[in-house]
């Protein structure tokens, strides 16, 4: 498309930090690919003016909003309808605007699920292993439940917030410990560990030993994209997925809320991996 106009629609993704996105490349090329005249920008925002921000961008015109760190929570306040899933998770991470009303959803889980069918690493009738309790893990923890896990292992340090998750799972939920990482056919880790400058940049999450061939290890984290526990896997032999997956299905979920088009999603990946 050419340089936007009095008629282009407009989208962006709001948070702090936020500035580091990669979702302006990957949406921007999706309007491209498909041949929208929509632009995606990003707009720095922090949890004080959240709410503010949303209805402001709402009056605006502003047509679909994607939401990252800290305002998951914070912009439901804005909103006039919820998802279920959004609703089950306290967070929000997709605002669509239309007909005067705000709508709220949360497309993270349904990505993962979408990027697991993709790579042919379903989860139906396998167990699964989810390392975290925050709202990436949580939001897996619902999704792999929902497309058909035989069982959803959560593993964290803080037991309390392990049986959140795993209640979002239902009866195939429980709360687990390291040793059950290794009993797992898939394994999602949903943690910052092993995150480019981070405090446990270069660390594992798990012990290398819970890790063997026959399972599938994804790792939510993509900065870098070959994580350390990728690497452990993979010499483990088992099968690796690296976070991108995720982050591009999301995306897609999110583009065909917005737009009512199938979302590109081969472009779509192609800009995320060259961003």
């Amino acid at each position: 498309m050419g340089a936007p106009t009095g008629t282009t629609s407009v989208a962006a993704v709001i948070g702090s930090p936020v500035r580091h996105s990669r979702s302006p490349a990957i949406h921007n090329a999706a309007f491209a690919a498909a041949g929208l005249d929509w632009v995606y920008l990003a707009f720095e925002v922090t949890k004080e003016v959240a709410v503010t921000a949303v209805r402001g961008a709402a009056a605006l015109g502003v047509r679909g909003l994607s939401v990252t760190m800290p305002l998951k929570e914070a912009v439901i306040g804005a909103v006039d309808e919820l998802s279920a899933t959004a609703a089950a998770l306290g967070a929000v991470n997709t605002l669509t605007m239309a007909g005067g009303r705000i709508r709220g959803d949360n497309t993270d889980g349904a990505g993962l699920v979408r990027a697991l069918g993709a790579a042919g690493a379903a989860a139906t009738g396998r167990t699964v292993a989810v390392l975290g309790a925050g709202g990436a893990a949580r939001a897996a923890a619902l999704a792999l439940a929902g497309a058909g896990a035989s069982a959803v292992i959560v593993v964290n340090r803080d037991p309390g917030r392990a049986e959140v998750a795993a209640s979002l799972a239902g009866v195939v939920g429980r709360v687990g410990r390291p040793r059950d990482v290794g009993l797992a056919d898939l394994v999602v880790h949903a943690t910052p560990v092993g995150m480019a400058g981070g405090m446990a940049e270069g660390q594992l999450p798990i012990g290398a030993d819970q890790l063997h061939s026959g399972q599938t290890v994804v790792d939510l984290v993509y900065h870098p994209l070959r994580t350390p526990l990728l690497a452990a896997a993979t010499a483990a032999g088992a099968t690796t997925l690296d976070g991108l997956g995720m982050l591009v299905h999301q995306a897609a979920l999110q583009f065909e809320a917005w737009t009512g088009v199938k979302a590109p999603v081969e472009a779509m990946d192609r800009a995320a991996r060259e961003a």
